[in-house]
């Protein structure tokens, strides 16, 4: 418990620009990647978001409403608002989804041109590569042997790499194939750099990625996913058996993150198309991803609730009229279906303010039946008054990282990751630095509960208990039309907890869940070295809030030596 008066004093962040900030590390991020000229606070980069999105389609009392509870971060829209507010450029969105088409030399040209053109916007991408034929497949026309779909994965991983999304930040891709695919067991062992021998180095390309991130890596700037169809659930309902492929795709997720896992059953088993992070799900090609979220954090009661719930969905929906986009597909596709991914943020810590643990309990049922309800009427009604199409989806919940630290809260429907911890980072995309950060929500809890720092649950302390992390995401998923981007901590692989024993259990555990489920991630502690976030000490970060070193070999933590300890989300 905090009792010290100079050390709560410390800990305590009052910035005259930007008062609503809980914390230096909030007022960093915002700086860092949003501030511009024109929009040096907060409260300028709010109102001006709101003009350039919603000027022409609210009356003022709605505009001032709206600029409010952003300025007060009840609701924050996706990264890409931010940057794009008071810039010549409009392009707000946050992904692309591609689809490969067909299997032909004219798609592969196709998908690489569309890739890059919605990469240069500073859009992520998502594609399933599942139409295209395996690997040493006969070619009728030319005679020779196809190459299979993980190629032209690694080929727009390559686009990925070389452009800066937007001038602006490094690229975000997902790839995914389904689970009868011939390729699927070299799919499964794609990203095992570990086992992947670099000449005559001696090192692997793990080995040697933990001390440059920007070593060249099969498929290191993608997330990947399997997909999971219709027939897949119905066989194991009728056999209890996962099968071959889920079981090593559990394995695999279990040790090193990846792959991921894709549900589309019944009347979405067509929807493989994700974005980066996986919340978005569509099954048109050239769909797009239009994310803000509710910050249940900042808001007490649920009038309040309401009224920010109708506001973030009319204001989604002006983006879709006001955001520019890269090629005309897409505005052709979003004209149709006009996906809104409204998310929520903050779930955590609203929890263990009402002194609930992380499950969803009664009272949450009734907010989440009301972000249903007021989303799906708001989203009707205000299309109706704009004259355009009716969205065919409402709700995703986005990790939201940045915006989860802008905010001070809890990110998405994570857990709070740890009450302090040390943040490795990029500078300059050219060298690493890193900060202490107490968690935003705990300290407040600790400066106005009395909080012991050691009793407030965390993601780490959630990682022994991953049916009750399983459970909450199934059960959230309940209100969400499209999909959820969650990544479920785990203890190290080959722990007691983690190993090849626990793997049966975890796989019949996410199966019996899977019809409730749309996406579902791992990350077990030290599997891949580097990682961003590293638990400390509360009293170890204490001393040291506000500072930001640069990273040398001496101040390597052993995780990012070695590759062992440490953790993060994906």
């Amino acid at each position: 418990m905090t009792s010290n008066l100079d050390l709560w004093i410390a800990m305590t962040f009052k910035s005259n620009e930007n008062p609503m900030f809980r914390s230096k590390f909030s007022e960093d991020i915002f700086k860092q990647k949003y501030a511009h000229q024109g929009c040096h606070t907060w409260a300028d980069l709010a109102k001006t978001l709101v003009d350039d999105v919603c000027g022409e389609f609210l009356p003022k009392d709605e505009l001032d409403d709206l600029t409010e509870i952003i300025t007060d971060l009840k609701f924050i829209p996706g990264g890409r608002y931010l940057y794009y507010a008071g810039r010549p450029s409009k392009f707000f969105n946050n992904c692309y989804l591609l689809k490969a088409e067909e299997d032909s030399r004219e798609d592969w040209a196709n998908l690489s041109w569309k890739s890059e053109s919605c990469l240069m916007t500073g859009g992520g991408i998502g594609i399933d590569y599942s139409v295209y034929r395996p690997e040493g497949t006969g070619l009728s026309k030319t005679g020779g042997l196809a190459s299979g779909p993980i190629p032209k994965m690694q080929m727009i991983n390559e686009i990925g790499r070389r452009v800066m999304q937007g001038g602006s930040r490094r690229s975000a891709i997902y790839a995914s194939l389904n689970w009868k695919h011939r390729d699927i067991e070299t799919f499964l062992h794609s990203k095992n750099w570990y086992d992947m021998p670099v000449g005559s180095t001696g090192l692997s390309i793990g080995q040697i990625k933990e001390q440059d991130f920007n070593f060249a890596a099969p498929l290191d700037m993608t997330n990947i996913s399997v997909n999971y169809d219709t027939e897949w659930l119905l066989n194991y309902w009728n056999t209890g058996d996962v099968g071959d492929v889920f079981k090593a795709n559990v394995r695999q997720a279990l040790s090193t993150a990846e792959p991921g896992f894709s549900f589309n059953f019944f009347d979405k088993e067509n929807e493989t198309l994700r974005n980066a992070c996986t919340e978005v799900v569509s099954d048109k090609d050239s769909d797009v991803c239009n994310l803000g979220s509710c910050n249940l954090g900042r808001i007490d009661n649920l009038e309040d609730f309401k009224k920010v719930v109708t506001l973030a969905t009319k204001f989604l929906l002006c983006g879709t009229v006001k955001a520019e986009l890269p090629y005309e597909k897409v505005y052709e596709v979003r004209q149709k279906y006009r996906r809104l991914g409204l998310g929520l943020m903050g779930m955590h810590e609203w929890l263990i303010k009402r002194g609930s643990r992380y499950e969803v309990t009664p009272e949450l049922h009734r907010w989440l039946r009301v972000y249903k309800s007021m989303s799906d009427a708001t989203s009707s009604s205000f299309a109706n008054t704009l004259s355009v199409s009716v969205p065919v989806a409402n709700r995703a919940i986005a990790p939201t990282g940045s915006i989860g630290i802008l905010a001070g809260t809890s990110t998405g429907v994570e857990p709070i990751f740890a009450v302090a911890y040390k943040r490795r980072y990029l500078k300059n995309g050219t060298k690493w630095h890193y900060q202490y950060v107490v968690d935003s929500a705990a300290q407040e809890l600790i400066d106005l509960y009395g909080a012991d720092p050691e009793n407030i649950e965390s993601a780490l302390d959630l990682a022994d208990d991953y049916k009750r992390r399983i459970k909450f995401q199934a059960d959230v998923q309940d209100y969400v039309d499209m999909s959820i981007s969650s990544t479920i901590n785990l203890p190290q692989w080959g722990s007691k907890e983690n190993n090849e024993d626990t793997v049966s259990d975890f796989a019949a555990t996410l199966a019996d869940h899977a019809h409730r489920l749309r996406g579902f991630t791992v990350y077990p502690d030290g599997c891949r070295g580097g990682q961003p976030l590293t638990p400390v000490a509360y009293s170890d970060a204490v001393g040291k809030l506000g500072e930001v070193f640069e990273e040398s070999i001496e101040t390597h933590d052993i995780c990012d030596i070695t590759g062992h300890g440490g953790s993060c989300g994906v």
